[in-house]
């Protein structure tokens, strides 16, 4: 949950226990800052699925190192009986306190909530704050409970990149000790998997302020993009898609007629040439319609499988920018089906398909969720329940297990998504297919049918990994940087012993790299140990040894990424077996 979302969140249900108190414990880290460093000032807390966070305004810039020292002060807060009470309070009785106690940017925050807000004044020792809840008096607890502060980060105060930035400091929380026992690990384990912090070690991606939230691909990222890119032409082939291209900016107007200007225009990008505005696309879909109706089309040529690497941008908060995970401009791989209605069920349960067997070859488990119509949409009820229906019977005929997602569809349509889960059991929706009415009628689209009439297609929106950026980045954590061989940016690295056998070397790398093997050499002059370990921290899959023996007998010493053991093996042997694991993609 972030400011925003707490800003405008539906209070009508009370939050659970443990919801509770994991905000009350929040509070008692704001407590605890504002004791430790005079100054400081409250801006916001919140509850997250593991524990809570709070942003402050604090005029020392803290530290990880920082936290320890927070969480004893909250410790001592607690142990020495600082007792806080908690009060229902109504709006401007909440102003005038924060107000009157300094705290200027929470008394700005509380009148900005609807007026039917329920609030909660907790206060004690001279330190108030005001929660957007209603809680019992006896709801504060005196004892923290299992809890440990875990970062600190930059904030913009409510999420708005021309408000200050504030210190935002994450913690976990849980009931029973174990509990946080358990997940310290696997945050840990987490840790170690960053995609930004193997992204640099890898060399494989960088960011500069010269384009913040736009990833640059270093040469070794760009092989990964590439491979994804092509296991995911191969299945455009299989299912018989077209790929086109189309412009990166278009005129406002038809972004207008889209609906994209009512419904996503805060996101957008724009600019102004020839006295006109354009806008620079968020989404691919627009562009293809425009293809569509580039000529007349009949009922036989119907579907119409479009599919495109479409490189969009959209304009995120800078406190929401995570890495890969979360960018400013990123690859989608986007494609959208134009169908005849009795061709519906069809065609979804191919992108079903195809999803499934892809996500196969990266061994995910994965659910699917099914999003019905939001608030703010186009169309007719009777379309939107014609919509939903046809994928509710999709779904069920496939005998996917799914769930229900009330009120979460795109704008134009329903929508299944499948939520991958990784290594660690986190989940992360990636692939999705929408049903949508809405758009071919919004670019008046057409086809003849038998009857040499006009009849308006329907559109099927589909995309397999969502967006290449975030898909990597979820594979780097993974497989915490230890890529398969078919995959990895280097899948074999060659290190010679001595000069002496720097000859053979460079002549397994250029058999290899002939056999199209992505290959490299090292022959510098350090110890055979240090290259070793080198080559492990790279996470290359296969490592080749090449010394006295290796020379005469022209063979390579191999070590495979994991194992303890190598294998001495003709290079033609090596090549063959290497060939058959990549074409396999093991």
């Amino acid at each position: 949950m972030n400011s925003n979302q707490m800003k405008g969140q539906d209070q009508s249900k009370q939050p659970g226990q443990l919801e509770q108190m994991r905000l009350l414990t929040a509070v008692r880290l704001a407590q605890a800052v504002k004791r430790r460093y005079e100054g400081a000032r409250l801006g916001i807390g919140a509850v997250t699925d593991n524990g809570f966070y709070y942003d402050l305004d604090v005029p020392a810039s803290l530290s990880e190192q920082d936290l320890a020292g927070v969480e004893e002060e909250m410790k001592q807060l607690a142990s020495s009986g600082s007792s806080l009470s908690c009060r229902k309070v109504a709006h401007e009785e909440a102003v005038r306190l924060l107000e009157a106690a300094g705290e200027l940017l929470k008394a700005e925050w509380v009148q900005e909530l609807d007026r039917e807000q329920p609030l909660t004044l907790v206060e004690g020792d001279g330190f108030i704050d005001v929660l957007p809840l209603t809680l019992d008096e006896d709801a504060v607890s005196h004892e923290l409970p299992a809890c440990k502060l875990l970062s600190v980060s930059g904030a913009y105060w409510l999420g708005d990149s021309s408000r200050p930035v504030l210190q935002r400091i994450y913690g976990a929380a849980f009931s029973e000790a174990a509990e946080l026992e358990d997940y310290l690990a696997a945050y840990e384990e987490a840790q170690k998997r960053d995609h930004r912090k193997l992204g640099k070690q890898l060399q494989l991606f960088m960011f500069a302020d010269e384009a913040p939230g736009m990833p640059f691909y270093l040469p070794k990222g760009t092989v990964i993009r590439n491979e994804l890119e092509a296991l995911s032409r191969e299945f455009l082939q299989k299912y018989r898609y077209e790929e086109v291209r189309t412009p990166i900016m278009m005129d406002r107007q038809m972004w207008e007629q889209s609906g994209h200007w009512d419904h996503y225009h805060e996101n957008m990008y724009f600019c102004e040439l020839d006295h006109h505005q354009f806008a620079v696309k968020p989404m691919n879909c627009p562009g293809h319609m425009l293809m569509f109706k580039n000529r007349l089309r009949s009922y036989k040529e119907l579907p119409i499988r479009l599919a495109e690497f479409g490189q969009v941008h959209r304009h995120e908060f800078s406190g929401a920018l995570n890495g890969l995970l979360r960018v400013r401009t990123f690859c989608q791989d986007d494609a959208h089906i134009f169908v005849r209605p009795d061709q519906i069920g069809q065609e979804i349960g191919g992108a079903i398909e195809l999803i499934k067997e892809m996500y196969g070859i990266f061994g995910f488990e994965y659910s699917l969720e099914l999003s019905t119509r939001p608030e703010s949409s186009m169309g007719s009820d009777e379309q939107w329940e014609a919509a939903e229906a046809a994928l509710s019977d999709v779904l069920g005929q496939s005998g996917l297990p799914y769930r229900l997602n009330p009120g979460d569809g795109a704008f134009y349509g329903p929508k299944i998504d499948f939520h991958i889960k990784d290594a660690l059991n986190r989940s992360h929706q990636c692939a999705t297919i929408q049903l949508d009415f809405q758009m071919p009628e919004k670019f008046d689209l057409s086809y003849v049918d038998e009857h040499n009439e006009r009849q308006t297609p329907i559109v099927i929106h589909r995309a397999v990994y969502g967006s290449i950026d975030r898909f990597l980045g979820i594979l780097i954590e993974h497989y915490a940087g230890a890529f398969p061989a078919w995959l990895a940016p280097v899948q074999v690295a060659v290190i010679t012993v001595a000069d002496r056998h720097a000859a053979y070397g460079a002549e397994v790398c250029r058999l290899l790299k002939d056999a199209g093997i992505r290959v490299e050499l090292d022959e510098r002059q350090e110890k055979l140990g240090y290259k070793i370990r080198e080559a492990q921290l790279q996470k290359t899959p296969y490592i080749a040894v090449i010394g006295d023996k290796e020379l005469v007998d022209g063979t390579v010493t191999v070590r495979a990424r994991g194992s303890e053991q190598q294998q001495l093996l003709e290079l033609g042997t090596f090549l063959s077996q290497l060939q058959g694991i990549l074409a396999e993609r093991k």
